[in-house]
């Protein structure tokens, strides 16, 4: 259904986002600011005691800290009430006293018959329970018996059976006046070609019913019983309900279960997904016969920011987790990406939690490592690099794979583990250097405050504008109003400093006194002298005069401008860099000539005994390093240009 221009921001400006919002939540009063439109309270979407989930009513948005849930009204109501879109518009614009648009009728009508479908889907469900308890299903509870599906089991998941014949389905539909034409397109049954009445899809087969996200059933897998059938598993034919490459076995009771905290699991099969829920793993799902497809990825996304793909560890298991990666890598970005839990090899979910329990599957899931050592995986497995040749192909081949993943920053740090991993595989003497290492590799990464005040340059100067801008922010709370989006995109130095301006986003509100009580409680008792004893902080006139708010706004305008300004500038160089890494045709130097002279220009030398230099006017400033970065930079383009 289409909605005429304008109606959905009218709507979303009459509806009071605190008001739906705390139909569901218990708003925690000492914190928010009712008069400024502020509420905090626990979040709906996962367990917590704090009130980290933040509603600003007057600009109708919702954010967590925890979860980084984020959205309006609408996507409240889709989250929270697991609601299709229209769904909640229709909900919100009932509760608001909107008119909703008339329906197409075109629309209208195939919506009706959706649903006529989906009854008639249900009638199958419980002409499937009925037959497991029959005679004829003896040997399909065997079966699942042996297979450990218990009884609530078998009642939580809806497991029925399809008795041999060809048409106990359909004859018992038809019995309760059900048209043919619903059957046929309910994908229950299929017509004859020779003339007789249409037989039933389904027959002798244990039977999974397939619900969306909604919980409508949508479509059937059956498992046969006869071990010479063509078929092993068979799931029912795409129809207006049901489109495999869209659907996930176990979606909403795992969206659900991921909404309280649990991991988000992509197993194999039905059987997995029932042997996970039965151990504690209510997030599982499972993909319809096929490969993960783009759709689902993204179905997965909207659930969990990094889903767990959990495969055989064999050969067929790689295959099939490597063939996910190349679908996901064109998809990815910052806060959508995936990990991989290999199985031992020959044992699937059910297996490993028969022989070893739960906690041998909780071993491997938190075990799971990150696509990059997949990625690696697949370029290095089984080879051998001794010659630069074998050293070239390997980097061609992974500056290929890395190239389709479409956001810049990400794509950067994916090149920067791969160098790393590389490093390791070719000095194997300095720390082991196989891809199954690479945990205790990032490990040693970490780079500690000493090390960037140590170290001097770049690094080094932005720490200290962060520690200013936290610092300031401290001081004077109510400077953050406005900053809020800068302070949350901020990219800090080290984590410390990323907890604390998480801590400040969190607590601002409360005032300087709550928000440096929470620093202490979080960080230490002595992390917040530390931070405003700096030299460097100490001496800044918002440090020295807390609370005043027009000072304290022109600091953090000032030094996140420039911090945005120096990064930006070392980005621009280093995307430069890469795309020069390879052939670069005349299109490329010629932008990245004009791009860099541009900036080329726009840098001044100050503080000449220091070697630093200044971007354009607003007192950003770069190394010398970075500034012989630009003239390489120019020079490489020179080079190549020449070499046309």
């Amino acid at each position: 259904m289409s909605l005429p221009p304008g109606f959905l921001d009218e709507l979303r400006n009459r509806v009071s986002l605190s008001q739906v919002v705390g139909k569901k939540v218990m708003w925690d009063l000492r914190k928010s600011n009712q008069a400024k439109g502020d509420w905090w309270a626990p979040c709906p979407f996962h367990q917590e005691k704090s009130a980290s989930f933040h509603v600003d009513d007057r600009k109708g948005f919702y954010y967590c800290f925890g979860c980084h849930a984020k959205g309006d009204a609408i996507s409240f109501m889709k989250d929270a009430d697991n609601m299709s879109f229209m769904e909640a518009v229709e909900a919100l614009a009932q509760d608001a006293g909107m008119q909703m648009p008339a329906r197409d009728p075109r629309a209208a009508q195939k919506a009706e018959k959706r649903a006529e479908l989906a009854d008639v889907m249900d009638m199958a469900v419980k002409f499937f329970r009925m037959m497991l308890n029959s005679g004829a299903a003896e040997g399909a509870r065997a079966y699942l018996s042996k297979r450990g599906m218990t009884p609530d089991r078998l009642e939580r998941f809806e497991i029925g059976f399809a008795p041999e014949g060809w048409q106990n389905l359909w004859d018992h539909l038809r019995n309760k006046d059900v048209p043919e034409d619903l059957i046929l397109k309910a994908g229950l049954a299929k017509s004859s070609d020779k003339g007789r009445k249409p037989y039933d899809v389904f027959r002798n087969r244990i039977i999974f019913p397939i619900r969306d996200a909604r919980g409508r059933c949508i479509a059937f897998g059956g498992r046969a019983m006869d071990p010479n059938d063509n078929a092993k598993y068979l799931n029912s034919p795409e129809t207006e309900l049901f489109d495999k490459s869209r659907s996930l076995y176990n979606h909403g009771p795992a969206r659900e279960a991921a909404g309280k905290g649990k991991a988000l699991i992509v197993a194999e099969g039905y059987m997995d997904v029932i042997a996970l829920c039965s151990a504690g793993f209510e997030g599982a799902v499972a993909p319809l016969g096929t490969a993960v497809t783009e759709h689902q990825l993204a179905m997965l996304w909207a659930i969990s920011p990094e889903p767990i793909i959990a495969l055989d560890g064999d050969t067929a298991g790689l295959r099939a987790a490597m063939r996910t990666m190349h679908v996901a890598l064109p998809l990815m970005e910052a806060g959508k990406s995936l990990r991989f839990a290999l199985l031992p090899e020959g044992k699937d979910p059910d297996d490993l939690i028969k022989a070893d329990g739960a906690e041998a599957m909780q071993k491997i899931i938190d075990g799971a490592f990150p696509l990059v050592d997949l990625l690696w995986r697949e370029a290095t497995e089984g080879k051998t690099f001794d010659s630069p040749e074998r050293k070239a192909a390997l980097d061609r081949d992974l500056r290929e794979k890395i190239k389709r993943i479409p956001d810049q920053s990400l794509r950067r740090h994916y090149g920067d583990a791969i160098k790393e991993l590389r490093y390791q595989l070719f000095r194997p003497q300095r720390s082991g250097g196989t891809w199954k290492q690479r945990a205790r590799i990032l490990k040693t990464r970490e780079v500690t405050k000493a090390s960037f005040l140590s170290s001097g340059g770049p690094q080094a100067e932005d720490h200290l504008r962060e520690a200013v801008i936290l610092a300031t922010t401290i001081c004077t709370p109510d400077a953050v109003q406005g900053f809020e989006g800068q302070l949350e995109l901020m990219r800090c130095s080290d984590p410390e400093h990323a907890h604390m301006r998480d801590l400040i986003l969190m607590h601002y509100h409360d005032g300087a006194d709550a928000l440096k009580a929470a620093i202490g409680e979080n960080l230490g008792p002595t992390r917040l002298d530390e931070l405003l004893g700096q030299p460097h902080v100490a001496i800044c006139p918002t440090i020295r005069n807390p609370g005043d708010l027009d000072r304290a706004r022109m600091t953090l305008a000032e030094e996140l401008a420039k911090l945005r300004a120096r990064r930006g500038l070392a980005e621009e160089i280093a995307e430069a860099e890469e795309e020069l890494s390879g052939a670069a045709d005349e299109a490329v130097t010629y932008r990245l000539s004009h791009a860099a002279e541009a900036a080329n220009r726009a840098v001044q030398p100050v503080h000449k005994d220091r070697g630093d230099y200044e971007i354009g006017q607003n007192g950003a400033r770069i190394s010398r390093d970075e500034k012989g970065a630009l003239d390489a930079l120019l020079e490489t383009i020179r080079f190549e240009k020449g070499r046309k």
